[in-house]
């Protein structure tokens, strides 16, 4: 198997699992009808709300970047485009004291889409440092010797 299929066949697996991971934060942090104890100013809603803007919004950046690598793949975006367009955002991790107050299955739900987007951090560090030794700059290389010597 050669190493674009490979990267072609881990891309749609990590988006495989973004789009489940997607569509379970979105009914865990559906907060229509929800019934949350207290107020407005309640540590435990306020936590809920600001957690589940952070998790969604990282799996949303998860999958725009996997969308792009997929069009890559589709030949939708030229590898100059994805590289110039399709860098991963850095994420911002969930805060610690807010977790405390959410129930454990949504903190585990928070820490599974942290471990998905690092997961995709060190697959696009990988590719970015392809992309710097790929053969274009190999030949950049040869030349630039080549022409400093003369």
């Amino acid at each position: 198997m050669t190493p674009h299929r490979i990267r072609r066949q881990v891309i749609e697996e990590l988006y495989e699992e973004a789009l489940l991971l997607a569509d379970e934060a979105r009914s865990v942090f559906d907060m229509r009808g929800r019934e949350l104890c207290g107020a407005d100013g309640d540590p435990a809603r306020i936590a809920l709300s600001i957690e589940g803007l952070r998790t969604t919004t990282r799996l949303m950046n998860l999958l725009a970047w996997l969308l792009n690598q997929r069009a890559f793949f589709a030949g939708e975006l030229s590898e100059t485009q994805v590289r110039r367009c399709g860098r991963l955002a850095q994420d911002r991790l969930s805060d610690p004291v807010q977790l405390a107050w959410l129930e454990l299955a949504t903190r585990s739900l928070i820490r599974e889409s942290e471990r998905l987007y690092a997961r995709a951090e060190r697959l696009d560090a990988r590719l970015g440092h392809e992309a710097e030794e790929g053969p274009a700059r190999e030949l950049q290389g040869r030349l630039a010797s080549t022409f400093a010597g003369a």
